[in-house]
């Protein structure tokens, strides 16, 4: 599915995931377009980290999981990676590798390698650092760095890849309130820039302020979906999560304009 100014839509059709014997997903389905956040809602066990490392192509699946009409499970693993970019929700990374060489690592997909950089390269390893505003902590070391700013690291890897697909997994989970504010802001830019984005999200109240729309799971089955605000709702989040919502019970924050990204 590609949309008409090339920018890459990402659809699932009665995807399932059986690891180690166990059925941890069955029958989902769902679709997510440029320029809009999908979130994947649900208790932990629900499936959703399993849901997006399958639509990532990292899991064998059942069903498809098609880009521009062919099934992700079809393409070579470069292909893959030029066309979706999985942020997980910590990085395995160990090395002593400065921030700029982190970033860098997205360009592999292009050919770029430390030694070898283009100045197509160098561009896109600057324009992710300071769109994801990492740009300040390009000489850093990146198992140095605080878990907000490894995040804010995390994308600008993504982003350095040029992929048109972004799947984020709890990418505010562990951040202060002002780490997390700059990367729901980002994730909204990127939308704006006509990115497709998926985002597995526990905190709803961050889900309604940032997605358009959602999907809500149980058990590895799919309980509703549709825009954000209609799944983020009384019933559905009485029957998944067994509590009742109360609207304009939770204290709310906002970027300060005079303080600008964090």
């Amino acid at each position: 599915m590609r949309s008409g100014d090339g920018h890459l839509a990402i659809r699932a059709r009665q995807v399932g995931v059986t690891l180690g014997g166990r059925t941890v997903l069955r029958g989902i389905d769902l679709e997510a377009k440029p320029g809009e956040v999908l979130a994947l809602l649900g208790p932990n066990g629900a499936g959703k980290s399993t849901l997006l490392k399958a639509l990532a192509g990292l899991l064998p699946y059942e069903g498809r999981v098609e880009i521009d009409d062919v099934d992700v499970a079809d393409l070579s693993p470069r292909k893959r990676a030029k066309q979706v970019s999985y942020v997980p929700q910590r990085s395995l990374l160990r090395s002593a590798l400065s921030v700029e060489e982190v970033v860098a690592l997205g360009r592999y997909v292009h050919g770029g390698s430390f030694g070898g950089m283009s100045k197509n390269d160098k561009d896109a390893i600057d324009h992710a650092l300071e769109t994801a505003h990492a740009d300040v902590l390009r000489d850093r070391v990146f198992t140095q760095l605080s878990v907000g700013e490894q995040q804010r690291v995390l994308l600008a890897r993504a982003l350095a890849s040029d992929a048109p697909i972004v799947l984020l997994d709890e990418p505010t989970a562990a951040l202060d309130v002002g780490e997390g504010l700059a990367v729901l802001r980002l994730i909204r830019t990127l939308a704006a820039r006509n990115h497709t984005l998926i985002v597995v999200l526990h905190d709803l109240a961050d889900a309604r302020s940032t997605t358009d729309r959602a999907l809500l799971m149980k058990e590895g089955r799919v309980v509703e979906q549709g825009p954000t605000r209609d799944v983020v709702s009384a019933e559905p989040i009485r029957v998944v999560y067994g509590v009742r919502l109360i609207e304009n019970a939770r204290i709310g924050f906002e970027t300060d304009p005079e303080r600008g990204a964090t």
